[in-house]
């Protein structure tokens, strides 16, 4: 499934798909997420996560100063404290949308 919209409104990421469903992700939920490998570590060869130090995050990182797609395959968002590694995948950015559980 592709998006057929990305728009922000406040705080979120809107999504409307070319099914016609549509999504609003937190800036938050989606900074928090960022599939980078800074953010989420690389697994080496033996299966050991290795993550560099975190920064902590301040209001300017959830933030969005601007995004681009990427290729037909995701969406790359530019944050407002620099960082900007992150690719979003569609079947990614389709997880990030559901509720989150509990």
């Amino acid at each position: 499934m592709r998006p057929d919209t990305l728009t922000v409104i406040g705080t979120e990421l809107a999504i409307k798909w070319t099914d016609g469903r549509e999504d609003f992700i937190p800036l938050e939920r989606l900074r928090r997420g960022c599939p980078c490998a800074n953010c989420q570590g690389e697994t080496d060869v033996l299966g050991v996560v290795h993550r560099p130090e975190s920064k902590p995050l301040v209001a300017q990182s959830f933030t969005l100063s601007t995004y681009g797609l990427v290729g037909g395959y995701g969406f790359q968002p530019r944050w407002a404290d620099g960082h900007g590694t992150g690719i979003y995948s569609w079947e990614y950015l389709h997880r990030l949308a559901a509720p989150p559980a509990g």
